[in-house]
């Protein structure tokens, strides 16, 4: 079973920097898309970023330049450097990660989600 495990949260004053790091632990396990979805107080979780296993990237809009996601396909793990931070950026950050199936089927899987705490 896949398990995808988050460290890197914590709380840090307005334009500093924190590094989430997403760990997808079954060896066997080769993802196609990796990512990071966030659930600011009172809204839906969105998305943060995503990256495939080619390398492309998507950020939500106003994301990037503040935000880098980069992943280590050879640790099967991603990571996302975030910069500049701002309260609103305050939110339980998720990784997600799927892959595709032996019957062809893109299953997914997500973290349990780590606390980020930007104070002004």
């Amino acid at each position: 079973q896949v398990q995808l495990v988050e460290s890197g949260g914590g709380s840090v004053q307005a334009g500093g920097s924190l590094r989430l790091s997403c760990l997808a632990s079954a060896s066997t396990f080769i993802p196609n898309t990796m990512g990071w979805y966030r659930r600011c107080p009172g809204k839906q979780r969105e998305l943060v970023a995503d990256v495939h296993s080619s390398g492309s990237e998507t950020y939500a809009y106003g994301m990037k330049g503040r935000f880098t996601i980069f992943r280590d396909n050879a640790k099967n793990t991603v990571f996302l450097q975030m910069n500049s931070l701002k309260p609103e950026d305050t939110a339980v950050y998720y990784c997600y990660a799927d892959h595709f199936d032996e019957h062809g089927y893109l299953v997914h899987f997500w973290g349990p989600g780590t606390q980020v705490n930007v104070s002004s």
